[in-house]
């Protein structure tokens, strides 16, 4: 009997023991998650508390891109524009294998070759979540369909999982209080289940776009791979174009009421504005193709052009060779160069007219048929040709004689040849595309020489200039001796008041006798266009090469000249650059010695003919 009660009182002393550990476990448990409760608050997180940093990672910074303005002509036509595109980004990590066949075939490109870039893809440890496998996909290409329909279908995948033995809960609070090992056993499980593809997105691009290729090339520019612009247009209003990114904080505001996040606007989203050229692409478009054909049948270096208005707005601004700026592959910075506005060069015989405008202004000549300039006279360098005792100035003009146009410049001052060029522009920044544009040079008269005033009257010597500043000084004879300011820009204010070089009289008598030089007897015979009345001057000069004129050959040909030559709407600047093969007028497969007047004046006439017979008003001006 004493053996039972001892043996009852131990059982119960013993199961009161394990009731007393399991309290003392649950105790600690309490404790151990209070203190968890109580101090979760004040945990150290990398410097910050855990709410701090909850409420830092619920922080967000959005941005969206801007929408970089239009590039259009004189007509609303777009020149440079804003392409809507798709790309294919893939992420490498979660493609599943049973997909690739099917991704492959809506790709259109073979599965072999779609494993091995994406097993290059995954072997890597940076990036492996951004794999652009197609791009500058146009809204309408096939694929884009093809992996909208494959993102629809759902295929049976398959994982092995691991799966984790359960314990009870009395082993649960063990392993918790370190009082028992933790020896976790598993077993591998297959779980298959229908899913759609992951890891392909759809994403939006754009690609900067220019409908007229390389016709525009070097005057449009083009943009980086940053979406910068780098050059001509493009990168000159880079500001206006690009517009600005919005940028927006999005925070959590604890005290705010309903509003989870409060939104601040750091930068507002602006689009980029249009801008609007004075250029006219039918215009362009015959201009560069005359250019095109005359540096490939010359076999120039490079040629030029710009067509003007007569109220100083740019019609064409023309540069051959050009690349095509939607060939990204394609790029040769030379290609890309404005020689219209970044070359400054000797105009040769083209300021010839000059020279007798101001001559005729201050009455030193008459400029009449009756009158005779005396050529048989040595004057500097500049000897007699023997061909020629007296000339007319139409003569002078008609035949491009330097002798006679000096002996001209001989009754004029310094002071007067420098004050005239100077109004005519000369060495004065015409402020088009700042960035790119060659001044050019006109030395002050005390500076020059007797050579280099003579040297002057003809295209060289203390002046250089580009061909835009040529072809403006050529507007006297559209604006009745007065020189209007150049535009480029619709929409930007210029300086609209003319400078008045020369009086309407002079001016119109010079026009009269630039008529003579575009005829079967002057130097501008191959710019004739019939039917129309064409006005004009033919220029030469040597190229400078390694600081000293060519004298092997290297030649610039010119011809400047407006049409018709009453209330003149079209002016025409003309420069090709070492043309190496000309052919002689009624011999076309002889070859002669290239010159403005068997180069450059075609030119003018391939152009000018095509221009003119689109524009029924000028037909109309021609016949009265």
């Amino acid at each position: 009997m004493k053996r039972l009660k001892k043996g009852l009182f131990q059982k119960s002393q013993n199961y009161s023991r394990r009731q007393l550990v399991i309290q003392i476990i649950f105790a600690s448990l309490v404790v151990v998650f209070f203190f968890r409760i109580i101090n979760i608050y004040q945990i150290d997180a990398g410097g910050i508390s855990i709410q701090k940093k909850a409420s830092k990672q619920a922080e967000l910074t959005s941005s969206v891109q801007a929408r970089r303005g239009d590039i259009l002509d004189r007509h609303g036509d777009v020149l440079a524009s804003n392409l809507i595109l798709k790309k294919i980004n893939l992420d490498s990590t979660q493609i599943q294998t049973a997909f690739i066949p099917k991704l492959a075939q809506a790709l259109m490109m073979p599965e072999k070759k779609l494993r091995k870039i994406i097993k290059k893809k995954l072997s890597k440890h940076a990036g492996r979540k951004n794999l652009i496998i197609k791009q500058n996909l146009r809204l309408t290409n096939p694929i884009l369909e093809k992996i909208k329909a494959l993102k629809k279908i759902r295929l049976k995948i398959c994982k092995i999982k691991r799966k984790k033995k359960q314990i009870n809960f009395l082993d649960t609070v063990l392993i918790f209080t370190k009082l028992k090992a933790d020896k976790p056993t598993d077993s591998r499980v297959e779980a298959c289940k229908r899913e759609q593809i992951k890891g392909v997105r759809l994403q939006t691009d754009t690609r900067r776009y220019y409908p007229k290729s390389a016709a525009l090339a070097p005057l449009i520019g083009r943009i980086n791979h940053n979406k910068k612009g780098i050059s001509g247009i493009e990168g000159e209003f880079e500001s206006i174009l690009a517009g600005q990114n919005s940028l927006t904080h999005l925070g959590f505001n604890s005290d705010s009421q309903g509003a989870y996040f409060n939104p601040i606007v750091h930068k507002a989203l602006k689009h980029g504005q249009d801008i609007q050229l004075t250029i006219d692409t039918n215009v362009q478009f015959h201009a560069y193709a005359a250019i095109k054909k005359a540096v490939e049948k010359h076999e120039a270096n490079s040629g030029s052009a710009i067509i003007l208005k007569p109220n100083g707005e740019i019609l064409a601004m023309v540069n051959y060779p050009a690349d095509d700026p939607n060939n990204k592959a394609l790029y040769n910075p030379k290609h890309y160069r404005n020689r219209v506005l970044s070359d400054k060069l000797d105009p040769g015989s083209t300021v010839k007219p000059f020279t007798m405008l101001l001559a005729l202004e201050k009455k030193k000549i008459t400029a009449k048929d009756d009158e005779l300039i005396d050529v048989t006279k040595r004057i500097g360098h500049l000897k007699p040709d023997k061909k020629y005792k007296y000339m007319t100035v139409k003569k002078i003009l008609q035949k491009s004689h330097n002798l006679g146009t000096v002996n001209v410049a001989e009754r004029l001052t310094k002071e007067d040849l420098y004050d005239t060029w100077s109004k005519l522009g000369f060495g004065r920044p015409l402020g088009l595309i700042p960035s790119i544009e060659n001044s050019g040079l006109l030395r002050y008269y005390s500076d020059w020489s007797k050579a280099d005033k003579r040297s002057l009257s003809f295209g060289y010597g203390p002046m250089q200039t580009n061909l835009a500043q040529l072809a403006r000084a050529y507007l006297v004879f559209a604006n009745d001796g007065a020189i209007p300011s150049l535009k480029l820009i619709n929409g930007i204010a210029t300086n609209k008041q003319k400078t008045q070089v020369f009086s309407k009289q002079t001016t119109h008598r010079i026009a009269e006798l630039l008529d003579a030089v575009v005829s079967l007897k002057g130097s501008g015979y191959r710019a004739r266009i019939k039917g129309y009345s064409v006005a004009g001057k033919t220029g030469t000069a040597e190229m400078v090469i390694n600081g000293r004129y060519n004298k092997n050959g290297a030649k610039r040909t010119f011809f400047t000249g407006f049409v018709p030559v009453k209330k003149p709407k079209y002016i025409m600047a003309v420069r090709l650059d070492y043309p190496k093969k000309c052919y002689a007028y009624y011999k076309p497969y002889s070859k002669i010695s290239c010159k403005g007047s068997n180069s450059a004046a075609i030119v003018f006439k391939e152009a000018m003919e095509n221009i003119l017979n689109s524009d029924q008003s000028v037909k109309l001006l021609a016949k009265k």
